[in-house]
């Protein structure tokens, strides 16, 4: 059976509305992608590293009681679990401030012994931090010598821009490593100044031929080798868009694995499958923004073939 792993940060999200909090969340970009995962009974394998404190104990509960794999989790003694402010504004997204006290030595977990067409998603500032990027590319170099399949989002935000020019040969050097490339417009006009779609995939394509671009209300774009396509989205009016964009990643993943997609030498993907990760991607995000949860809820899997059959019609 495939599988799936995540490595990223761990964050304890606390979510503040009118300057209140709401709710307090495990979070960090794959963390979200995986628990929604392994909500849908995916083998789902989390690569990450959490503090041997309260906040952490929290966290790995709630990681064992959704069935998320967690041998690959470090715990750590000196420092603290991360935690992360969420401010949503009044479009109910979020804006963050972050607290983290982290050890000397990071990601010290064993190498998991990943299989052709597993599946490893990675990406936010996790994916540039230059103290654990020797480590996560042992990881990813590792899972490319065995034909897994390597989805990349770089998830780069506007407080990263005074630093973009510095970090855009490391950018770049994942979206080689990447078979699938998914970002947000707004990740993209940060990186490269560019708002065009199809602008931005002439710049990575020389580094990945499959790009997706999620823009929110203007629907999501996708490119690969010998195809483009633009897909429509639902109008809503979201309760809290943290969590939008990991859960784009899961339904893609979870397309792939319905529907056998599969790498050879290269993931060419075809018109249907792009058709597939668009309809499977804008269901998970479309239902994770009703809500104030970070993930898809432990019910979502009983109504989901009906729901994303109906999407399929819709986008087709």
């Amino acid at each position: 059976m495939r599988r799936v792993f995540g490595v990223g940060e761990t964050v304890l999200d606390v979510i503040f509305k009118n300057n209140q909090p709401l709710a307090s969340k495990a979070g960090g970009s794959a963390l979200n992608t995986m628990v929604s995962l392994a909500r849908m009974e995916v083998p789902s394998y989390f690569i990450s590293e959490i503090g041997n404190d309260k906040v952490g104990n929290l966290i790995m509960d709630f990681l064992g009681e959704n069935r998320l794999a967690t041998q690959y989790v470090c715990r750590f003694d000196e420092g603290k679990s991360a935690l992360a402010l969420a401010f949503l504004n009044e479009d109910n997204d979020a804006e963050y401030e972050f607290f983290k006290d982290y050890p000397t030595q990071r990601l010290e977990g064993e190498m998991p012994d990943f299989c052709k067409n597993d599946i490893i998603v990675f990406g936010s500032f996790f994916g540039l931090n230059p103290v654990v990027r020797p480590r996560l590319l042992d990881y990813l170099n590792h899972a490319k010598s065995k034909g897994t399949i390597i989805i990349y989002d770089p998830n780069f935000r506007s407080h990263h821009l005074e630093n973009r020019n510095n970090l855009i040969k490391t950018i770049e050097e994942n979206f080689l490593l990447a078979d699938i490339v998914r970002g947000s417009d707004e990740d993209f006009y940060n990186i490269y100044g560019l708002k065009n779609a199809s602008d931005v995939y002439s710049q990575v394509a020389p580094f990945c031929k499959n790009l997706i671009v999620t823009a929110n209300k203007n629907g999501v774009y996708t490119f690969s080798k010998d195809h483009t396509h633009h897909f429509k989205v639902p109008i809503i009016d979201p309760i809290s868009t943290i969590g939008a964009g990991d859960n784009f990643n899961a339904g893609m993943i979870k397309a792939i694995l319905d529907f056998n997609i599969n790498k050879k030498a290269t993931l060419d993907l075809s018109d249907a499958d792009l058709m597939h990760l668009a309809a499977y991607g804008i269901e998970f995000s479309s239902e994770v923004c009703m809500q104030m949860d970070n993930y898809v809820p432990g019910n979502f899997k009983l109504h989901f073939n009906s729901k994303v059959k109906q999407r399929l019609k819709l986008i087709n």
